[in-house]
C-alpha cells in the first residue's frame, strides 16, 4: 500500500497571515498530485494545523506571535484547490508541528497491510513537512518515506533547501522533477533517480531533464541541483 500525506495546506499558510509567494506557487502541482494519488488508489491522510483563541499564550505563540490556523475560521480551512479532493479523506487536526495521531494510525494500517511507501507533500517544508517525515520514518522504519519537493515550499527558499538536505541525510527520498512532468511521463514520481537530486521550491521546471548548471528553464526560477 502506498500512502500520500498533504501536510497543512490550509489558506493561512498560502494566503493569509503566513503565506508566501512559494505557497502559493505550488497550490497547482499539490492539487494534481493529490488528484493523481486518487486515480491510482493511494490512500490519502490530509493534517491540518489546529490552534485555538489562546494561541498567543502557547509556547509556539509566544515564539510565532501571529495568529494562524485558528479553528473554525477561514485561515484554518484547507486551500480551495484542495478542498474538494479532502472530501471523504482521512483529515487529522494537530495542536503542534508533528501528528502523533498521523503516526499511530499509520502503525494501525501497517498492521493490517503492508505500507511501501509514503509520500509528503504540502507546507512548510521546513517545519510541519520535516517533523512529520520524521515521524513517519519513526512509525514505518521499513517503508520507503519521500518527500515531493515539487508540491512543497518552505517559509523561504533558502530554508526549504536546507530541510530537503536535513531529509535527505535521515534516508527521506527527495522527489525534484516537477511532478506535472512525473505524471505526464506515468512515472513513479522517482524518475529512476531516487534521493539524488532536490529542488529549492521556486517551481523551476527542467521537462524531466537535469541541466549541468543547475538552473531551470523559467526565467528568474531555479531548478533541479545535484548532489
Amino acid at each position: 500500500m502506498n500512502i500520500l500525506i498533504v501536510v497543512d495546506m490550509q489558506n493561512d499558510f498560502v494566503s493569509g497571515a503566513l503565506g508566501t509567494p512559494e505557497a502559493r506557487r505550488i497550490v497547482p502541482a499539490a492539487a494534481e498530485r493529490v488528484a493523481a494519488g486518487i486515480r491510482r488508489g493511494e490512500r490519502i491522510f490530509f493534517t491540518r494545523d489546529t490552534h485555538g483563541a489562546d494561541y498567543l499564550h502557547t509556547r509556539e505563540g509566544r515564539n510565532l506571535p501571529v495568529p494562524h490556523c485558528i479553528r473554525g475560521t477561514e485561515g484554518w480551512e484547507i486551500v480551495e484547490q484542495l478542498r474538494p479532493a479532502s472530501a471523504g479523506q482521512a483529515i487529522l487536526d494537530k495542536p503542534s508541528f508533528g501528528s502523533a495521531e498521523l503516526g499511530r494510525l499509520l502503525a494501525e494500517e501497517n498492521e493490517k497491510e503492508l505500507i511501501e511507501k509514503v509520500t509528503l507533500i504540502g507546507l512548510c517544508t521546513d517545519i510541519c513537512v520535516i517533523s512529520n517525515a520524521l515521524l513517519v520514518k519513526a512509525f514505518l522504519p521499513e517503508a520507503e518515506v519521500a518527500v515531493d519537493a515539487a508540491c512543497c515550499a518552505g517559509v523561504t527558499p533558502e530554508s526549504h533547501r536546507t530541510a530537503l538536505a536535513a531529509m535527505k541525510s535521515c534516508q527521506i527520498t527527495c522527489l525534484l522533477y516537477p511532478a506535472a512532468n512525473r505524471l505526464r511521463q506515468g512515472g513513479n514520481g522517482t524518475g529512476g533517480r531516487r534521493g539524488r537530486f532536490f529542488g529549492d521550491g521556486t517551481g523551476g521546471d527542467t521537462g524531466g531533464r537535469r541541466r549541468p548548471d543547475g538552473e531551470g528553464d523559467r526565467p528568474g526560477e531555479r531548478g533541479l541541483r545535484a548532489f
